[in-house]
């Protein structure tokens, strides 16, 4: 199953927000992503129908073991291409928002070739 960007950078906010504070609600990704708290409960909504991830009890967040995959790949797609950009000069805040974008539609073919050219120099 395919997810739009908007699906991923949730399951990325919620992989970042599980490593920094162990526990997730909608608040905090709300928070994190700079969104409104409606729009954070229609994509967990979303995002749990479709096997992503569940919740609790108490209203917390939990990555499902697919979730986590697509979270772990964008992250490291993430963390790949913001530094990378600040290692030629690139700004680190205008790093940040071409890589949010290069994330998401950059294939696994061309991010596995680009990854190991720059790895071997």
């Amino acid at each position: 199953m395919k997810l739009h960007a908007a699906g991923e950078d949730y399951l990325e906010a919620i992989l970042v927000l599980q490593k920094k504070q162990g526990m997730v609600r909608s608040v905090d990704v709300a928070w994190y992503m700079e969104v409104s708290k409606p729009s954070v409960c229609y994509a967990v909504g979303t995002l749990r129908e479709d096997g992503f991830l569940t919740t609790d009890e108490n209203h917390y967040i939990h990555l499902t073991d697919l979730g986590r995959d697509v979270a772990e790949k964008i992250y490291e797609r993430h963390c790949f291409f913001t530094k990378h950009f600040i290692s030629i000069g690139v700004d680190p805040e205008t790093a940040e928002a071409d890589a949010c974008r290069i994330e998401h539609d950059i294939s696994a073919e061309t991010y596995e070739r680009l990854n190991e050219s720059i790895t071997k120099e």
